[in-house]
């Protein structure tokens, strides 16, 4: 494994042959504020992330993360510069359905089963009623959960049902994974479970991944490269190559590794010390 290294905020993606998975070009955010205030949220931000990558976004409370994701998923717009997703406009993309979401909470519809959960992107989108339940029951193997196909989601635990809603967000087979916070609100055990399953599912699928974190270990672990961002106005403040090779070899073992911890180390120094200008308030380094 190679060590981790630490990237200026310009620093390009892997992009192949292929468009980017996501191109992110002088983005800034400006919100209006009280009294005529206007917030700067995000301000010239330049990322791109290529097509099967894993990158991960963390800083501290309020830097614009999620802001960044939302803009992405084009369910907000940018004050200024522009977003690309494979190439196209990202509200092109969210047309097409390039890409999936999945949030903190779960949101799945409490009287519609697991796999009718799972089947509503696809019948929103006229797809018949065979070709959904043969998707949803490939998904429901995918995420572990065929046999909670006529469940209800009060019936599942906190972490079962972030796996429907991973499931929900590949349904419609898309090229990009949007994420944020999906295992915020769980308990460490089962963090690390869902964590393990989505790097076997990003290697099965291989989906390029933009995901929203507070947790350093979570973000290396499941990473290629962590984008380190600063405090409002959120920018980007230094990128970690995580170098410990593909996805889908990495399993429990890695939390143990050396090269895991320098990785780690790393991403902290970003954050503490490497970038100065970046608070750990609202950082886990746990």
């Amino acid at each position: 494994m190679t060590a981790p290294t630490t990237a200026g905020a310009a620093a390009p993606g892997t992009p192949g042959t292929t468009a980017a998975a996501v191109q992110v070009s002088g983005v800034g955010r400006v919100f209006p504020g009280e009294g005529g205030r206007a917030v700067t949220a995000l301000e010239h931000v330049d990322l791109t992330v290529g097509a099967g990558e894993f990158v991960s976004l963390i800083g501290p409370s309020g830097c614009g993360k999620s802001t960044l994701l939302r803009l992405i998923a084009d369910l907000d717009s940018p004050t200024s510069g522009s977003i690309a997703v494979f190439g196209r406009p990202a509200r092109e993309a969210r047309l097409g359905h390039d890409y999936g979401i999945a949030f903190q909470q779960a949101g799945l519809l409490p009287w519609r089963t697991v796999r009718a959960n799972i089947e509503l992107p696809l019948s929103l989108h006229g797809v018949g009623r065979g070709a959904r339940r043969e998707r949803a029951d490939e998904m429901l193997a995918l995420v572990g959960l065929a046999d909670f196909a006529d469940h209800f989601p009060d019936q599942l635990s906190g972490g079962m049902q972030q796996r429907v809603a991973i499931a929900r967000a590949l349904a419609e087979r898309p090229s990009l994974l949007l994420m944020d916070e999906p295992f915020g609100a769980l308990d460490e055990m089962t963090r690390e479970r869902l964590q393990s399953e989505l790097v076997r599912i990003c290697a099965e699928t291989r989906a390029a991944v933009v995901f929203v974190t507070h947790s350093i270990p979570e973000a290396v672990f499941l990473s290629d490269r962590v984008v380190v961002m600063s405090a409002r106005p959120g920018r980007i403040a230094g990128i970690v190559d995580v170098g410990l090779g593909r996805s889908g070899d990495r399993g429990d073992g890695l939390r143990e590794d050396a090269a895991y911890f320098a990785a780690v180390t790393a991403v902290r120094e970003a954050l503490h010390g490497g970038a100065e200008s970046v608070p750990s308030r609202g950082v886990e380094t746990r």
